[in-house]
């Protein structure tokens, strides 16, 4: 059990600029990790494993007042932090490469110890992967998973906005400090998780965006989660980094299967091929955690009731057949009558009856110049 002196030291050190995870990491193997570091000379940070110019880094920039300075900072907006050294760490966390010696929260810090699935995706989605995202967010909140993601643009914030809606639980993992909000559209979305679900980075107070610091984000998204669910991908999606370090973790991996004939489903096909479970609803993720759901739902009423859902719910149940084909045409961006033609390779009378019925039944319309998308 680590002192409160040595928990702000791992705080402080962390903060610092150019002292990175391997440099603490010597730091703890190598030296008496303790507030008497404060007095530490050059020498003697290069004796606790740190390089030369990394020696003088710490001790210009270490300090008491510096110190004191950010826990007063933290405090004032509600931010709790967490170290590695810390009981209420997430074990599922700390079994992972490289996991952060510290993490600030910023909303239910509970959360971190239920059961979670990360849900991720490109930034760019389809309708249907906003649909599938959706649906399947909700059916797993309902179930009482919690929903883990990015808090990015795309799949990652339809998750959320799903769990939320349905009232159910999630956490965002940011890539920056918790005083940056990226994307900053997102600000709404970052209010009400930290209402009604949690907030976490790595990342200290002030920290901009950086396309470096997301792949490094992915690793806590997937370490938080029993599994990590690939919603909509293209080939070189962001979102199958997450997806690598939940397999380097030891963790489940799912993929939504999508259109072959779409770009954005390339990736989760590839995953699906390499041996990721394919989801088509909420009960293929649910069957492989249902010893571990909550005890009032040990009879599988939950998971017959999310079997029985047809077709993931992404579409109305009154529609036919054909029209049920005709609308998964449409998922993949608006077309003309001659591109719908060749699609379905249908009639022209056929189609402009199932068009006229998908209309009436609002769920697609008519742009101008014959052409026609989903609503």
């Amino acid at each position: 059990m680590r002192t409160e002196e040595e928990r702000m030291m791992l705080i402080a050190l962390h903060e610092l600029d150019g002292i990175g995870w391997k440099s603490i990491e010597r730091l703890l193997k190598n030296g008496d990790f303790s507030v008497q570091m404060l007095d530490y000379s050059n020498l003697d940070w290069e004796k606790a494993g740190l390089t030369r110019d990394k020696a003088q880094t710490v001790t210009r920039q270490l300090s008491k007042e510096r110190i004191e300075q950010r826990r007063v900072q933290l405090v004032e907006r509600g931010i709790e932090v967490l170290t590695i050294f810390d009981e209420q760490y997430p074990y599922l966390l700390k079994e992972t490469h490289q996991p952060p010696w510290v993490l600030y929260c910023l909303g239910e810090q509970k959360l971190l110890h239920t059961l979670a699935v990360s849900m991720v995706g490109t930034r760019i989605p389809t309708a249907y992967g906003r649909r599938v995202g959706s649906v399947l967010a909700e059916e797993l909140c309902v179930a009482g998973i919690t929903v883990i993601s990015g808090m990015a643009k795309g799949i990652d914030t339809v998750c959320h906005e799903a769990a939320l809606k349905c009232g159910g639980q999630t956490i965002a993992v940011m890539g920056t400090g918790m005083d940056i909000i990226y994307p900053a559209e997102n600000r709404s979305l970052f209010e009400q998780i930290v209402k009604r679900g949690l907030i976490v980075t790595e990342y200290p107070l002030g920290t901009p965006s950086h396309p470096g610091l997301f792949p490094q984000r992915n690793r806590i998204i997937a370490g938080l989660s029993v599994g990590t669910l690939v919603v909509e991908a293209d080939a070189r999606s962001g979102s199958l980094i997450t997806a690598d370090a939940a397999m380097d973790a030891g963790r489940d991996v799912y993929a939504v299967p999508g259109p072959v004939t779409s770009p954005k489903s390339k990736g989760t096909l590839n995953l699906i091929k390499q041996g990721a479970k394919m989801v088509t609803c909420g009960k293929d993720i649910l069957e492989e955690y249902e010893s571990r759901l909550s005890k009032e739902r040990n009879d599988d009423t939950e998971l017959r009731r999310l079997g029985e859902v047809k077709s993931l719910r992404l579409i109305n149940e009154n529609l036919t057949t054909d029209e049920v084909e005709l609308y998964h045409i449409l998922e993949q961006g608006p077309f003309t009558v001659d591109e719908l033609l060749l699609q379905s390779h249908w009639v022209f009378g056929h189609l402009h009856s199932v068009l006229l019925s998908l209309i009436i039944k609002k769920q697609i319309i008519q742009l101008p110049g014959a052409i026609y998308k989903i609503i």
